[in-house]
């Protein structure tokens, strides 16, 4: 065991990742000598190279476009995209080829391209520099979608994302980048789209991904001082979903509470309520509720903790179902 940051976690995985095949590449913007923005990448150029970490233009359709093209050619490249808010330019690359190729080949062409987007908010920038848009990719058939909210699952979900034969989008919550926690180097972590229940309960099941599951504990231990004991399950692969955890609490607790940053209308969130009140009806106390960010574009900094979900709105949710 070792204690290190989701950053320097990440890091450790792209250095294995690295390290173990020689068709695996690091490519972005400022990657390469800078370490990019928030320094997962720092000191991987000089240990293996230009031509393996690769310094791209600021084109990000063209980034993700010659991802594309090396992972046809048998490479496993990896992209960074620099912030959540700058992903759009290469959107058409990623929802209309890097998804649909495989399918459109009959299975016979794999495109083994995993796409690093730091993501959401709590860190006080500006607009296109704190958005959750993980509703666009989870909505795309032909994409993986995961993200860690631990150290130990960002050492080992890098490595398994690059290790898949189909598009991996790998969202980092930005926020827990300095957040430190045990990694285990020598023993695997879950499976990459294994959901896993990370505290137990028996009132209230509090299901979320990324950053927002730092806050659902956090929810958590409050409510126990007040009598009310909270199950929490961390997401942690948003498409393919595992439901199986999330099924066998809700049937224990009766309740549910899906807490995200992103906005409510047609979510990630929307997704789950909706499958776990067909599959669990009969088990629910009350409604599945969600607590979210809202409606709108995210707001100037100052404005992000009025915006985003945080322990006393999601304890207030829990209250509500609760009160059924």
């Amino acid at each position: 065991m070792t204690e290190l940051p989701l950053s320097k976690a990440l890091n450790a995985g792209l250095r294995a990742a690295l390290a173990d095949s020689d068709r695996v590449l690091l490519m972005g913007e400022d990657i390469g000598r800078l370490g990019g923005v928030f320094r997962v990448t720092e000191g991987l150029q000089a240990e293996f190279g230009d031509r393996r970490v690769l310094d791209t233009p600021l084109a990000e359709s063209g980034i993700v476009g010659t991802a594309i093209g090396l992972a046809m050619a048998g490479f496993r490249p990896v992209c960074e995209i620099q912030f959540d808010g700058f992903v759009f330019p290469a959107f058409d690359q990623i929802t209309t080829q890097l998804a649909k190729m495989t399918y459109r080949h009959e299975g016979a062409l794999k495109l083994p391209v995993v796409i690093r987007i730091p993501y959401g908010g709590h860190i006080g920038a500006v607009e296109h520099h704190q958005e959750s848009p993980e509703a666009y990719f989870t909505h795309t058939p032909g994409l993986r979608v995961v993200s860690p909210s631990t150290p130990n699952d960002g050492y080992w979900m890098i490595q398994d994302a690059i290790a898949s034969d189909d598009p991996v989008i790998f969202l980092e919550p930005k926020s827990k980048y300095w957040q430190k926690g045990e990694v285990d180097t020598e023993s695997r972590g879950a499976a990459l789209h294994a959901s896993r229940i990370v505290r137990r309960g028996t009132d209230v099941t509090l299901v979320g991904h990324g950053a927002m599951v730092t806050t659902l504990l956090q929810a958590a231990a409050l409510a126990e001082s007040e009598g009310t004991s909270c199950e929490v399950v961390d997401l942690r692969s948003l498409s393919p979903v595992d439901y199986g955890p999330i099924l066998d609490s809700v049937r224990r607790t009766g309740r549910m509470v899906y807490a995200q940053e992103a906005p409510a209308f047609t979510s990630l969130g929307s997704e789950v309520a909706a499958t776990v009140m067909e599959r669990a009806f009969y088990a629910l106390e009350a409604p599945v509720l969600r607590v979210s960010g809202y409606d709108t574009p995210f707001p100037p900094a100052k404005l992000e903790g009025a915006y985003l979900p945080d322990p006393d709105r999601i304890l207030e949710a829990v209250d509500r179902t609760l009160a059924y």
